[in-house]
């Protein structure tokens, strides 16, 4: 059953009309429903098309969240063949809330590093909402030393609202977790790309997202603080993340402009949660591009083309 947004109301009444139709269709053969489902189809296409031509920085929120909206299991399945998951950090324990490990991408062998939200209140719970303990970082490092050993290319499936910030994390060393898979980031001498596919929060983000190549869904958010947050540090009022997510500059497009990101992943009409086919061919496409332009270079080279990128960040602002 399709989940609506608050501002998608005018598609959420057309197509309920549509249900009805359809339902009383079922249960009466002799009423013929099919120009009046046409024209209600056309009108809430219609709505759907103006509604996401100007959708706000909140609004742009509120779909990065869709409960619907692809998430990194999603990803694997459709885009990853082969795909070995990898548990523990060799410290302390495993964490679900960051997947990783090893398969083929178009036959090739890739690493894949991500955060996993789940789909259910079960898996939810599961995978801590997406949001990693430092456990979940050390594991990151531990994969992404071995795609650097064996060198195999990086993807980065960004998702989360920010690192876990529970006590028992901050007792273990979340900052220096978080820091020291940063650090890896940046030493690899293999490509790796990141796209942001919902949610870019914070260090919890940035930890999988230093990146030769940074992509975002033209719907996601990519930011140091959630705007719920932000706003009651700076507004004392976390009634105004509206205000906060607009003066944040966090959309895809805000991002772009400033070179924090290479490029956009466009989503169609309704965004990422109505068409997840779309999208997984548009992501394919993504990272086949990247693979091919990297493929010739060096490990000193690309090493060196991500040092550059980020060093280049608000220099031609």
């Amino acid at each position: 059953m399709q989940s609506y947004l608050d501002f998608e109301k005018p598609v959420a009444d057309l197509e309920g009309k549509i249900a009805e139709l359809k339902a009383l269709a079922a249960t009466d053969q002799a009423v013929s429903i099919d120009e009046e489902v046409n024209r209600l189809s056309s009108r809430a296409d219609e709505a759907l098309v103006e509604i996401y031509k100007r959708l706000t920085p909140w609004q742009k929120t509120q779909v990065a969240r869709h409960p619907q909206r692809p998430h990194f299991s999603d990803y694997i399945s459709k885009l990853i063949t082969e795909w070995t998951p990898l548990a523990g950090d060799r410290k302390y324990r495993e964490d679900a809330a960051l997947q990783a490990g090893f398969g083929r991408f178009n036959g090739q062998s890739i690493a894949v590093l991500g955060q996993e939200k789940g789909n259910s209140t079960e898996t939810r719970l599961k995978h801590n909402f997406g949001m990693a303990s430092p456990e979940g970082y050390r594991k990151a490092v531990r994969i992404m030393e071995m795609a650097d050993r064996f060198n195999i290319p990086l993807i980065s499936f960004v998702d989360t609202a920010g690192a876990y910030p529970g006590i028992g994390a901050e007792e273990r060393g979340q900052a220096e977790a978080i820091a020291r898979s940063t650090e890896k980031c940046l030493e690899l001498g293999v490509p790796n790309i990141a796209i942001i596919i919902g949610e870019g929060g914070s260090g919890g983000a940035i930890a999988i997202a230093v990146a030769n190549r940074v992509l975002m869904l033209e719907n996601s958010i990519y930011s140091v603080i959630s705007p719920e947050a932000g706003a009651s540090i700076l507004f004392r009022d976390a009634a105004k993340a509206q205000d906060m997510a607009t003066a944040q500059k966090i959309t895809a497009q805000d991002l772009l402009g400033f070179g924090v990101i290479d490029s956009i992943i466009p989503e169609p009409a309704g965004g990422a949660h109505r068409h997840h086919e779309v999208i997984m061919a548009s992501a394919r496409d993504a990272i086949a591009t990247f693979l091919a332009d990297f493929a010739g270079r060096g490990r000193l080279e690309t090493r060196e083309h991500r040092r550059e990128k980020f060093l280049a960040i608000g220099t031609t602002i």
